[in-house]
């Protein structure tokens, strides 16, 4: 028996400034999880993962991430994705300085 899809994001860098970004609904890239389109059927991940990758031009390394839906929108379910999402760790500065 398959395993139940896992809710996921597509995210990748953007490449001019190699900041992580996500892709939202209207086919934006944000550069804030929580405004990051959540999905859940895994037919609609791959056809949005093909037409994120095919925009060479501004973004790099796109892949799908596993979430965790929630009332403050998606969560990472991952060390990794915790890391990318909060930014740099040798000092406060971007994100973390944000808040």
């Amino acid at each position: 028996m398959p395993k139940p899809f896992t809710p996921k994001v597509v995210t990748a860098n953007a490449l001019l400034e190699g900041d992580v970004i996500y892709l939202a609904a209207d086919d934006s890239w944000v550069r804030s999880l929580s405004q990051a389109e959540v999905l859940t059927d895994e037919a609609v991940a791959q056809i949005r993962l093909l037409d994120a990758s095919a925009r060479q031009a501004e973004a790099v390394g796109v892949y799908l991430a596993d979430v965790a839906p929630s009332d403050e929108g998606p969560q990472t379910t991952h060390f990794r994705e915790t890391f990318r999402a909060t930014g740099p760790s040798n000092y406060a500065h971007g994100k973390q300085a944000e808040g």
